[in-house]
């Protein structure tokens, strides 16, 4: 007995062992036997990480599984992934596995699909994706050849955490089928058989960028009657679920040569008015359990034809409700007489003859009745809408009747009575011929917020005529924080911007009390914090959706800490950027005048503005502006007007405010000033070096100076001052940062420098030189707080005193040529009645004199003293030999 145990545990462990090998062995022609059949069937390159094969997972069938499959399409659709799959798994018998290639092809009994996405792609020149099955050729197919591949006698298949995308651009119809898992039942070999099925989705459909489904959930439980031998399904016992709403299906689908026949019937099977509810999705209609409800809901509908590439089934749907109400348990208010009357239809089988018609959808909320009526054709081209609007609507009470989050708080009371027609090209391209609005809409009390705004504008009235092609505001009051805006206007193209997100085109004359810019720009404390909607790292962007021109008036605009008054102008924005016209106000006791333009479009907003400002007081203007204060801070010193033209560049901060280093640009400005602040640091430094000036004496008349400003650098061109007699010429450069590097040069006249001076003023005893002027210069370095003043003023005067003592040797020299002249005439003269020898002793000390004069140059610093006595004492000697008299060495001459 025990070697009967050990001989069949032998047999079983040899067995078990097989059953793991022979895979092994198997594995590498079935992973050739799937890449021939792919690369006979499929042109489109396909890619796998491996093929396994078992015989113990789906004993005592062989499992054969492939990994990672993805397949990528050619052109037209180059590198676009058609589908992938996690794993792809089939079972069969295990002979299946030895048959030969010229033999019949492999049966497959079970397949699962794993984490599978499929792409169906067909673009707007009608190419499909999904055509990669290689063509067969024409002639004729050796037999042998037709068994090649495989085979299908399907029991049991499953699709488990799968997606499908439907895409067609040239109907512009997205279809997105998520979460997919089904799986079925039933033989397919058999003639006539039944087929098991479950299947649950979450499913988008969206026709011409209009949404009909947004991730609904849909059920759909069925036992499908197969006749493989007609190509015919039909629907037996089933129950499909869109959200929670049930739907029964009756009817069948059946393949013909040139297309499908379809005949299919279905309702919902109960006519409470909750199966309405159960229709919107869960995230939007919450728990409908304990929702109390009045009246019926009916969906009943019928599509029946030929679907084929030209025509589709002739379709007959009809959604009613009469007399019907709702309420939440949780909120404290009911809709009430809503009435519902639908139809969606086409009678022809032309896609394009498919339309919607919404004969009444109708409802009351406390005492408000809003009635409405819409129709909806030519879906899948060039829609054409025909809608009429009647009622009274409390925005306030949206979130009363039913449990809708909204991001912020919404209230007003919306009037209306408007009807329109026009088709959606004429929408998008602005034809406004083709635009037939006719009625009036009013709302009071409404409180709107956008992201383009920070905080909520309440519009306590705005009313409109609706006419074709524009819609006229007649009246619009809005307050946003302390700003008020009153404004009547036209709108070009209201319905392009509410339905195709086309820009809002306008005109409006706008009037303002008070503008306040950071209402704009801010939180308001006394906003909740739901209301705001930009970050606080964000910047103030202005609406990428306005292209409208405004014509401005405030009486007051408050800007950071500065306030604008009798503020006019126009505004243009269009494409993020508000471009400023003939802006002009009143401010520092002055007036301003604007010209350029702000732009948001990036991400850093930038600014390009020229300025003109005229008779600013200066002391307010430098207190007020920051801008001022880092161009020209030296201005503040003065007291008086200031006029200037600024042309300025730059990017701006998240409060609107210009970043410093990065303005460029240039100025022309002029004072008009009466006084100036000597107390300053830089003033009363300046005066403690230079000893000769008064600076609060300045001649300050018609200074004019020119600006060029960059990288956070000002360079100031040379402008003039005068101080009595005293010309001062400044130039230089400071940077934002208060840091200092000016020259300031003035021209001295002798007489100011000093008692050593002015004695030899009085020795040269001449008026030019009271004319002379030395020019010292003041460098100016530091930083503006804190100063340094450094001056060449001993050198200048030494400079000085040399030059009046060559002036004062030119003088002397000059007289003593002209007296030797009239000596040496006088000499001439009387030798005619001398000796030979005194003649010649005479002619030698003339001859000497003029040598001596001819030889002189112009002193030198420390020699020129000496040089100039030693020319004088010549002088003095000659002259006394030659008058017959004599003077002391130590006499001088004055």
């Amino acid at each position: 007995m025990k070697k009967v145990l050990k001989i069949v545990g032998i047999t079983i462990l040899i067995i078990i062992t097989l059953l793991i090998a022979i895979p092994f062995a198997f594995q590498g022609q079935i992973k050739d036997m799937v890449k021939r059949f792919i690369n006979e069937n499929v042109n489109a390159k396909v890619e796998f990480s491996d093929v396994n094969l078992s015989f113990i997972r789906s004993f005592p069938q062989a499992h054969l599984s492939v990994n990672n499959l993805v397949i990528t399409n050619f052109e037209p659709f180059k590198d676009e992934t058609f589908a992938t799959a996690k794993d792809i798994s089939f079972t069969m018998n295990i002979t299946e596995l030895f048959k030969s290639a010229n033999e019949a092809p492999l049966v497959v009994n079970t397949i699962s699909i794993d984490e599978a996405l499929l792409t169906l792609k067909t673009d707007k020149f009608g190419n499909n994706n999904y055509d990669i099955t290689k063509e067969r050729e024409s002639q004729t197919i050796p037999e042998s050849d037709n068994n090649n591949g495989f085979g299908f006698d399907i029991e049991d298949y499953q699709i488990k955490k799968s997606a499908f995308t439907y895409i067609d651009e040239g109907s512009d119809i997205l279809i997105q089928v998520t979460e997919l898992n089904h799986e079925g039942h039933g033989t397919f070999s058999a003639k006539a058989s039944e087929l098991d099925t479950q299947s649950e989705a979450n499913v988008s459909i969206s026709l011409d960028s209009t949404n009909y489904l947004s991730n609904n959930p849909i059920k759909l439980n069925a036992l499908i009657g197969i006749d493989l031998q007609n190509s015919k399904y039909t629907f037996k016992e089933n129950k499909g679920f869109i959200n929670d709403l049930p739907l029964e299906f009756n009817g069948y689908v059946q393949q013909v040569e040139n297309g499908q026949e379809i005949d299919i019937s279905f309702e919902n099977p109960e006519s409470d008015f909750k199966n309405f509810l159960a229709v919107i999705p869960n995230e939007y209609s919450k728990n409908i359990e304990g929702v109390q409800t009045t009246g019926d809901f009916k969906i009943k509908g019928i599509v029946k034809g030929l679907s084929s590439e030209e025509t589709i089934p002739n379709i007959n749907v009809g959604i009613t409700s009469n007399n019907a109400s709702f309420k939440y348990p949780d909120l404290p208010k009911r809709v009430s007489n809503i009435t519902i009357d639908t139809r969606i239809k086409n009678e022809t089988g032309k896609t394009d003859d498919t339309y919607i018609d919404i004969k009444t959808l109708n409802f009351k909320i406390d005492e408000d009745m809003f009635k409405s009526s819409v129709t909806l054709k030519n879906l899948t081209r060039n829609m054409l809408v025909n809608a009429n609007v009647d009622g009274v609507l409390n925005l306030g009470n949206i979130t009363k009747v039913y449990p809708v989050e909204l991001e912020n708080t919404l209230t007003g009371i919306l009037k209306g009575k408007i009807s329109t027609s026009f088709d959606m090209k004429a929408i998008e391209t602005n034809a406004y011929e083709r635009i037939k609005n006719s009625g009036s809409a009013s709302i009071t009390d409404f409180v709107f917020s956008s992201k383009d705004i920070v905080n909520p504008i309440h519009i306590s009235e705005a009313n409109m005529a609706f006419n074709p092609g524009r819609v006229s505001l007649n009246n619009f009051k809005a307050k946003t924080g302390d700003s008020d805006l009153n404004a009547v206007g036209t709108i070009n193209n209201l319905l392009g911007f509410l339905l195709s997100d086309n820009t809002l085109k306008g005109n409006f004359n706008v009037n303002s009390t008070v503008f306040k810019v950071s209402d704009f720009m801010s939180e308001d404390e006394t906003v909740s914090e739901g209301n705001k909607t930009t970050s606080d790292s964000e910047s103030l962007k202005i609406p990428s959706f306005l292209d409208c021109t405004i014509n401005a008036n405030a009486q007051t605009v408050i800007y950071d800490n500065l306030n604008l008054k009798n503020v006019t102008g126009t505004l243009y924005i269009k494409d993020q950027k508000a471009s400023l016209q003939n802006m002009t106000s009143s401010l520092f006791d002055g007036k301003l005048a604007i010209n350029g333009a702000v732009s948001t479009k990036e991400e850093t907003p930038v600014f390009d503005l020229k300025l003109g400002a005229q008779d600013f007081d200066i002391a307010q203007s430098f207190k007020g502006m920051e801008l001022l204060q880092n161009l020209a801070p030296i201005v503040k010193l003065f007291q008086g007007k200031l006029n200037t033209t600024l042309s300025l560049s730059g990017s701006l901060d998240k409060e609107f405010s210009p970043v410093l280093n990065s303005v460029s640009g240039d100025a022309l400005a002029e004072l008009l000033t009466t006084k100036i602040n000597t107390q300053d640091g830089l003033l009363s430094k300046l005066e403690g070096s230079l000893s000769f000036i008064e600076f609060d004496k300045l001649n300050l008349k018609d200074v004019k100076t020119k600006l060029d400003f960059a990288d956070g650098k000002v360079a100031v061109k040379p402008f003039d001052l005068k101080y009595k007699d005293i010309a001062i010429e400044v130039s230089g450069a400071h940077g934002f940062d208060k840091t200092l590097n000016y020259n300031a040069v003035f021209n001295v006249p002798a007489k100011y420098l000093g008692s050593e001076v002015n004695r030899l003023i009085g020795k040269i005893n001449d008026t030019e030189v009271n004319n002379i002027t030395i020019p010292v210069t003041a460098n100016i370095s530091g930083v503006f707080t804190n100063p340094t003043v450094k001056t060449d003023l001993t050198s200048g005067v030494k400079s000085l005193t040399n030059q009046l003592i060559e002036i004062q040797k030119q003088k002397l020299l000059s007289q003593g040529k002209d007296k030797v002249k009239d000596l040496i005439g006088d000499v001439i003269g009387g030798n005619k009645t001398k000796t030979d020898s005194i003649k010649k002793e005479q002619n030698n000390s003339v001859t000497d004199v003029l040598t001596d004069i001819l030889r002189s140059k112009k002193p030198q610093d420390s020699t020129a003293a000496d040089t100039t006595k030693s020319t004088t004492k010549v002088i003095k000697n000659v002259l006394g030999g030659l008058l017959g008299s004599k003077k002391n060495e130590n006499d001088s001459i004055d």
